[in-house]
């Protein structure tokens, strides 16, 4: 991977961003031998994207305001997402595979697991034991733990158990290194032995027969990695850890259906699996996001993999207890989202993706990012107009798709025989809540957008605060 392509260009002022993506436009690199070495160039110039971005939704939003003819584009262009969310709601997911039997151990392939810990004194036994104790073959499972410069006692406690962990490697890594999480991974992948490379959070629950199930997927054509489906560990504690429980319900619905309609599937960090082939392929992990996951799914995806989804044996993490925490941590899942379309669109339109890949990937960047951000030009024209906001049909489409999909999300998860009147009333319930819960990513999103278009940015390391410990996620500070 170039050095180049990691700098940002941060001090250039706001000046034409028409100007720059029209010369991205016609840049001549789009030889696929360059394709292959240069998936990260598109880092570059992110505050001018952003601010022509945000520009042009809100010129849209009002030229649709002031035509006559807005209200029946919008309506129209509704039918067309009432259309695809249909294809998406009736399709059938495709059945698991049977986890590998004793006898076909022998032949399974080999797997790495990977964590980057900073200060997780508290949870880091835990998980080395948990990953110690899978049910796998000693000899094709090798476990890495990267401590990225802990001040606590996560040092010692990782020496002390490498002395009773034969798979058990640690790693140290040292004062001043580089590149968050994604540094972290990079700097041990070349150790590594796995056909297999599974990635684990330090406060992860993971099943002992998660692997015996997993490895089977990778049996399929093209399939560069799998996202076992995250549950929250802590559910019952307030209003704020329940809405993520059915959040994740919803996520593990959408990620199936998306994956069964031809369109993408997406990784979601703790318990991701990639192939080390497909990972080689893509250029290891971009050290210039703060979603490592959401980055490496686009890359995965360019380069013409699959990605499947293990839904039946959930990787469990603690959910964040309160508001303020919650803000904090799906800010850096909107913008490290966003980024992702900024630093790859070109690829994105010119690459052959396929058409339900192309499809998909609009209709979800339009109800993520674009409705939430358009939101906000659309009230205040309503109000200037005084008439209904425009994009109230898009919106409504919107919702209902979540609506739906947080129930069918729980619902899906209990077995057919066990389902009752009651239940319907209670996954009911929890669908109305958990949609009232949705709605801090209606403030999120905006939000992100602008900041995005405006403040500029330089990588630093900050803390977010969890029950018992302290992680290190990585950010952007704002100056």
């Amino acid at each position: 991977m170039p050095q180049e392509s990691w700098k940002e260009q941060d001090n250039e002022p706001i000046l034409d961003p028409l100007a720059s993506l029209l010369s991205e436009w016609t840049d001549p690199e789009a030889e696929e031998e360059e394709f292959r070495s240069d998936f990260f160039r598109g880092v570059e110039g992110r505050r001018k994207k952003a601010a022509f971005v945000l520009m042009s939704i809100w010129a849209v939003v009002a030229f649709l305001h002031l035509v006559s003819w807005g209200i029946w584009a919008i309506i129209g262009f509704s039918v067309l997402l009432a259309l695809q969310t249909l294809r998406l709601i009736t399709a059938k997911p495709e059945a698991e595979p049977e986890a590998l039997t004793e006898a076909e151990l022998s032949h399974a392939p080999s797997v790495s697991l990977l964590v980057a810990a900073k200060n997780e004194e508290v949870v880091i036994q835990n998980l080395v034991n948990q990953l110690c104790s899978l049910d796998y073959p000693v000899d094709k499972l090798d476990i890495w733990i990267i401590d990225d410069q802990s001040t606590d006692k996560t040092p010692g406690i990782l020496d002390k158990l490498a002395t009773q962990y034969e798979q058990l490697n640690v790693i140290h890594r040292p004062t001043g290194a580089s590149g968050g999480k994604s540094g972290a991974l990079n700097e041990v992948l070349p150790l590594t032995k796995g056909d297999i490379i599974g990635v684990f959070d330090a406060d992860a629950l993971i099943p002992q027969d998660l692997l015996r199930r997993m490895a089977p997927l990778f049996q399929q054509e093209r399939m560069g990695a799998v996202q076992v489906r995250k549950a929250i560990a802590n559910p019952d504690v307030n209003f704020w850890t329940k809405g993520q429980s059915v959040e994740m319900a919803l996520d593990a619905y959408f990620q199936q259906q998306r994956i069964v309609t031809g369109g993408l599937g997406e990784l979601r960090g703790n318990g991701q699996f990639v192939s080390r082939q497909a990972l080689n392929s893509c250029g290891g992990w971009n050290e210039q996001t703060i979603t490592d996951d959401l980055d490496l799914t686009i890359r995965l995806h360019l380069d013409n993999r699959k990605i499947g989804v293990l839904v039946n044996t959930p990787v469990e993490e603690e959910g964040v207890t309160s508001a303020i925490a919650l803000w904090h941590q799906r800010n850096r899942w909107a913008e490290g989202g966003y980024q992702r379309y900024l630093d790859y669109w070109r690829f994105i339109i010119s690459e052959p993706l396929g058409f339900n890949k192309k499809v998909d990937l609009l209709a979800f960047w339009l109800m993520q990012y674009i409705l939430p951000t358009a939101a906000i030009p659309d009230v205040v024209m309503a109000i200037a107009r005084h008439h209904l906001p425009l994009l109230s049909p898009l919106t409504g489409v919107a919702l209902s798709l979540s609506g739906f999909g947080m129930y069918k999300g729980l619902r899906r998860l209990q077995s057919p025989e066990s389902f009752s009147i009651a239940q319907f009333f209670n996954y009911l319930g929890q669908s109305l809540r958990g949609t009232l819960y949705m709605v801090h990513w209606l403030v999120i999103m905006p939000c992100v957008t602008a900041r995005m278009a405006i403040r500029p940015k330089r990588l630093t390391w900050v803390k977010t605060v969890h029950a018992g410990t302290m992680d290190e996620d990585l950010e952007f500070e704002r100056g």
